[in-house]
């Protein structure tokens, strides 16, 4: 089996940050169409950078990159800015629904994508399973809020700046979770006897 080259843990976050930097950036220096393009091409970019390193397509980022380029060219087509302010809480939806979905075919999807990084059991793999699909769905809901009642540059700075310490915070907490259903550590506590 041929092995994946790995990805550089600071070169990821860049292309997973990039992106909203440069939507953040355009927004505050221009508008929010000018930021909707410069996120369009970002996105792009980002994905065929990560693409070149790993020779792999991840489904989360190419579903990711459909939908802000169906939505952000409604976006500037339209000059209407409800269609980019829809696709976080579109892809936080698919993503909540996707996890489900795997969980009622008995596949936790984050077993398959996380594999390599955890080894939990068949319950921890569906308790965060589950816990990340109500993540995904709650900031759904959250976007809906924020955008309906902020100004736009309020939705833009929480999109840019409120979403990533959400969802860093959601993952920390997550790791009493991990320790306990760890594959390995469940294993050594029954073959001790406790």
């Amino acid at each position: 089996m041929v092995e994946k080259p790995a990805m550089n843990p600071l070169v990821k976050l860049a292309l997973e940050l990039g992106p909203l930097v440069a939507f953040f950036a355009a927004n505050a220096h221009w508008n929010l169409f000018v930021g909707t393009a410069a996120f369009m091409v970002a996105v792009l970019a980002a994905f065929v950078a990560s693409y070149a390193l790993t020779r792999r397509v991840p489904l989360m980022a190419l579903i990711s990159a459909c939908v802000v380029v169906v939505f952000g060219g409604l976006t500037l087509v339209l000059h209407d800015a409800l269609f980019i302010k829809l696709k976080p809480t579109i892809i936080y939806s698919l993503f909540g629904a996707t996890l489900i979905g795997g969980l009622v075919a008995g596949k936790p999807l984050l077993a398959v994508v996380f594999d390599q990084m955890f080894s939990l059991t068949e319950q921890g793999w569906r308790k965060l399973t589950l816990r990340w699909a109500l993540f995904f769905f709650g900031m759904a809901v959250l976007n809906e809020i924020v955008w309906r009642t902020q100004s736009t540059d309020v939705w833009v700075t929480f999109k840019a700046f409120g979403v990533l310490p959400l969802t860093f915070m959601f993952a920390v907490l997550q790791y009493p979770l991990l320790t306990r259903h760890e594959a390995g550590a469940e294993q050594s506590g029954q073959a001790t006897g406790s």
